[in-house]
């Protein structure tokens, strides 16, 4: 059963800020309500922006963030479809249950140090044309944050999740997202630091350069000092009194 065409579905227009985490919102609902199963193709790209009356700017955003939680999948020349029952609603209670102070911060970012310089080996060897390029897109779009003292959370997160997409294991793609919802409180104050947005994109660029010569020594050696010196300078903004 297609989802697009389901009559009864009605969706909600979006009118306040930030505006795709609404459209995440009410698609979740529509799964844990039953009217979107797993297996169900969801209307096309244009469409759901005609019925939210939003951009297709905004759509495209809220889909990347479904597909970052595992919410829905991409098949070749078929369209997008429900994935799972929702359960990566659970995720931000899992997150706050987890960041309870500055240990289980700790912790979790050992974690992170674990797992990312791996996923950036095996992105290396496994990146697609079309992975290096969403790469250096994003990239971009990293430095006209910066170069416009805008935010680059989004971008920041992307970048990491993209480069996991890379690597093509699904599992750790799961538990590489839980990681990255569990830190992103931290990551959004942390990437105000004065001298932060300047690091984080030469982290970037020594990742992706490595990346795009296929060099997985290389690639694991810069996601490892990448890694370090994002933990290093959070737990020490934690220390630092305000």
């Amino acid at each position: 059963m297609a989802a697009a065409d389901m009559p009864d579905v009605l969706l909600e227009p979006v009118k306040r800020s930030r505006i795709y985490e609404h459209i995440v919102e009410q698609i979740h609902a529509l799964i844990r309500e039953g009217r979107w199963a797993p297996g169900d193709q969801i209307p096309p790209e244009r469409e759901l922006a005609e019925r939210f009356r939003v951009s297709r700017t905004s759509v495209r955003e809220a889909l990347r963030a479904l597909d970052m939680q595992g919410v829905i999948e991409s098949r070749q020349g078929g369209g997008t479809f429900i994935r799972t029952a929702d359960t990566e609603a659970l995720v931000p209670p899992l997150a706050a249950a987890i960041l309870r102070g500055q240990r289980e911060l700790t912790e979790v970012l050992e974690v992170r140090e674990l797992i990312e310089p791996g996923i950036a080996r095996l992105a290396a060897t496994r990146a697609t044309a079309e992975h290096i390029t969403e790469l250096e897109s994003l990239l971009e779009r990293q430095r006209d944050c910066i170069l416009n003292g805008r935010s680059f959370v989004d971008e920041d997160t992307a970048f990491h999740y993209t480069l996991a997409r890379a690597a093509d294991n699904h599992i750790l793609l799961r538990l590489h997202n839980v990681i990255l919802d569990v830190l992103r409180e931290s990551r959004q104050s942390y990437l105000h630091v004065p001298d932060r947005p300047q690091t984080s994109l030469r982290g970037h660029e020594a990742i992706l350069a490595a990346v795009h010569v296929h060099d997985a020594e290389a690639a694991y050696g810069a996601s490892l000092a990448h890694i370090t010196e994002v933990r290093d300078k959070i737990l020490l903004a934690m220390e630092t009194p305000t």
